[in-house]
């Protein structure tokens, strides 16, 4: 587990340097101002997960499901909420009726929301020396 959550980290944090690059050259060209800003969003909301997920890989053991849950809900809730984010900023640019993800992209921001209560009831649990 502490081998996916890490990779995860990585490449979480590897693809939001690369897309927000891109998003603050290539697609400045192409989006309109508001769906940039909402591709940037995306973006910073991986970029945060991804050193949350580094952090969560780095010092927990995965030996229990509480410590197992808020890293599956981290990781689950970034892909859904960022990639739907994404494919909603691109979608005029396509030309394509996305529409139907943007119900989606608030249920990655419940399993974030998910994974970070299980952090805190967790930490509330778990006495530490």
């Amino acid at each position: 587990m502490k081998n996916i959550v890490l990779t995860v980290a990585a490449f979480y944090g590897m693809t939001a340097v690369i897309l927000g690059a891109f998003g603050a050259h290539a697609f400045k060209k192409i989006l309109a101002v508001e769906k940039l800003s909402s591709f940037e969003v995306g973006v910073r909301y991986q970029m945060y997960h991804a050193l949350a997920l580094l952090v969560i890989g780095m010092f927990f053991q995965f030996s229990n499901g509480m410590e197992r849950s808020a890293a599956w809900l981290l990781m689950a809730g970034t892909l859904v909420f960022s990639v739907s984010i994404y494919l909603l900023s691109f979608a005029d640019y396509w030309g394509v009726n996305l529409k139907f993800l943007g119900p989606i992209t608030p249920l990655g921001g419940l399993l974030m929301l998910a994974g970070w209560g299980v952090l805190m009831v967790y930490f509330m649990k778990t006495k530490f020396s």
